[in-house]
């Protein structure tokens, strides 16, 4: 399905909304095409447009923004680029039996809760191999310490974006929302 990316009237990035629901907002009024995808036209029996790829609202909308995220699998694996953070290897590097798990750097056996500062991606190896034991009781040392990620790398990291969609998106939030959109 093809999408398109929806700016707020400040150019801040907000949605992924299909092609046909962007095309409504514009012919409605509602909002105008930013950026069209490529020389391709849509038509219709009484009009002709460019295929939207980026739209900006005409008005603004209030978008709150205080709110936590919980922490998913979705994006706990982004927020660690699908890598074990504690043998680096990445997803495609895996072995056919082998898969990326959650691992709570203090287990919940020993009071670690399910918070965004104590899970980390593991591979099925290194879970299994860790166990219940705190990470440096075993020699095992984490590549990057846990924190919980801003809301743009949780509302960003696991979309697909093209190259002019993440412009946008570099416009609004700068280089440091694209450090955990792009693969390290």
């Amino acid at each position: 399905m093809v999408r398109c990316l929806a700016l707020n009237a400040s150019f801040e990035p907000l949605t992924m909304v299909p092609t046909r629901r962007a095309l409504r907002l514009v012919i409605e009024g509602k909002a105008e095409i930013v950026e069209a995808d490529g020389d391709e036209l849509i038509r219709s029996m009484r009009l002709e447009m460019p295929r939207p790829a980026i739209i900006r609202l005409v008005r603004f909308v209030h978008v709150p923004r205080r709110f936590r995220r919980q922490v998913t699998n979705t994006f706990l694996f982004a927020r660690d680029h699908y890598t074990c953070q504690y043998c680096a290897r990445h997803q495609h590097a895996l072995r056919t039996r082998e898969c990326l798990t959650r691992d709570h750097v203090i287990p919940q056996s020993r009071g670690g809760t399910n918070a965004w500062d104590n899970v980390v991606t593991a591979c099925s190896s290194c879970n299994t191999r860790k166990g219940s034991h705190l990470p440096e009781e075993i020699g095992m040392l984490l590549q990057h310490a846990p924190t919980e990620p801003h809301f743009v790398h949780l509302s960003w990291a696991i979309r697909r974006l093209t190259e002019n969609q993440l412009k946008y998106i570099r416009l609004f939030y700068g280089d440091a929302a694209l450090a955990a959109i792009v693969p390290r």
